[in-house]
């Protein structure tokens, strides 16, 4: 007996209606998954959009902690996505019980936590950041004010280059933690395809290493660098992030062309590893499912919520008495 075929599109557009769902999309989600988003963009971006919908359920397709945001945002409302395994190699290299024990060393400290972190990170947090506020979020401080940044050191590092913390010789104390996909990027590569290309432009996401970012002609977040590449009067971009983000940079100037930034793996080049395959796990199939089914679904104790808010809503504070 042949199993009936599902049109999946077709049934993740019933079930939003009749479950009173948004589907918060992610830019490095598989092409087919963007395609179909209520809303498309940056983690926390998508976040305090869905906090704004009079939605009763929040789908993330995403990574755990974008959903875990997003539940933070939205308490009250019922958040799912469609792969618990779908985790990010960032968060993970911030154990909770390892980076307390290394706040507690510092109580003179404060902390400024990337938004891509844990739930449980962010309840150690005074203040979170994105890639696009960061700098100005740390230069809202003292420059005598001693700063933990948590968890990616080569977004930290280039915090400290451009604010002059080196110079100044305050520079942050920086969690030794990264992203398994900006890591991979190599300079040396990008220079040799620059060679071939010279009237590209590079641009990089600050979570890549600095060798990277040294060839980068413009450096953004995400949303930062889509904008860009629209907007610029080149024609030829080397995109050193994720991969998933091409499919809106072609779909938005289809009349330029983008190359994939070269990726290496222990000296050696490596094809697959500008995709992340924490938010490759997400399907079609599992995201019908998840609707379907309104599991997995994000649950966080009460308190977690209360104090995992707090630096979120202290990041919103200073964006609107600085113009963040």
């Amino acid at each position: 007996m042949v199993a009936e075929k599902i049109d999946y599109i077709a049934e993740i557009a019933r079930l939003k209606k009749e479950k009173n769902a948004v589907l918060l999309v992610h830019y490095y989600q598989i092409a087919e998954i963007q395609d179909i988003a209520d809303y498309i963009g940056d983690s926390l971006g998508l976040s305090q959009q869905a906090a704004k919908t009079d939605a009763d359920m929040i789908v993330f397709a995403g990574v755990r902690f974008m959903a875990e945001t997003a539940k933070i945002l939205s308490p009250n409302k019922k958040v799912i996505l469609p792969d618990f395994n779908a985790g990010c190699s960032l968060e993970e290299s911030a154990p909770y019980a390892e980076f307390k024990a290394f706040k507690d060393k510092h109580p003179d400290h404060i902390v400024i936590s990337y938004v891509n972190c844990s739930a449980e990170l962010k309840t150690l947090t005074d203040v979170v950041c994105t890639s696009s506020n960061a700098v100005k979020i740390v230069e809202s401080f003292p420059k005598d004010q001693k700063i933990i940044f948590a968890p990616d050191k080569n977004l930290g590092g280039y915090i400290n280059r451009v604010t002059g913390r080196n110079a100044e010789g305050r520079p942050m104390l920086l969690w030794d933690g990264a992203c398994m996909v900006h890591e991979t990027f190599s300079g040396k590569m990008i220079s040799d395809l620059k060679a071939k290309h010279p009237n590209a432009e590079v641009v990089a996401h600050p979570e890549s290493e600095e060798s990277v970012l040294k060839l980068a002609d413009y450096i953004g977040s995400t949303t930062g660098l889509l904008k860009h590449v629209i907007n610029s009067p080149n024609r030829e971009f080397i995109v050193a992030t994720e991969s998933g983000i091409l499919h809106q940079m072609r779909k938005s100037a289809p009349e330029k062309k983008f190359y994939v930034a070269p990726t290496s793996k222990n000296g050696h080049a490596c094809k697959a590893c500008s995709d992340c395959p924490h938010m490759k796990l997400n399907t079609l199939e599992k995201l019908y499912l998840c609707l379907r089914d309104e599991t997995p679904e994000i649950i966080l104790p009460a308190k977690m919520l209360t104090d995992a808010r707090k630096p979120i809503e202290r990041m919103l504070e200073l964006s609107a008495k600085f113009g963040l």
